[in-house]
């Protein structure tokens, strides 16, 4: 379960920075909201199951509040899944 979570932080971080650093500034400064639509669902599906991976694997994990915590809010901070990975899943 372990690895099936470091593939999906890895994946929902580098969609979060894709639409964040590419998508959005496309939409914005060429009026172009394709990337945003491409990438936005793929990124929610990832988003989703990266919480919910985080939560079924709290236990096995042994992460106490805190640490949990952590995590949950590195989904939101560009590249917080990386550190995610480094810290808590190595």
């Amino acid at each position: 379960m372990k690895s099936i979570f470091r593939i999906v932080s890895l994946l929902e971080g580098v969609s979060y920075l894709l639409l964040l650093f590419i998508a959005t500034p496309i939409k914005y400064l060429q009026d172009n909201p394709e990337y945003v639509k491409m990438l936005g669902m793929p990124h929610g599906i990832l988003f989703m199951l990266y919480v919910v991976l985080a939560i079924v694997l709290k236990k096995e994990m042994k992460w106490d509040t805190k640490n949990f915590v952590v995590i949950l809010i590195a989904s939101v901070i560009p590249f917080g899944t990386f550190y995610v990975d480094k810290k808590y899943l190595r």
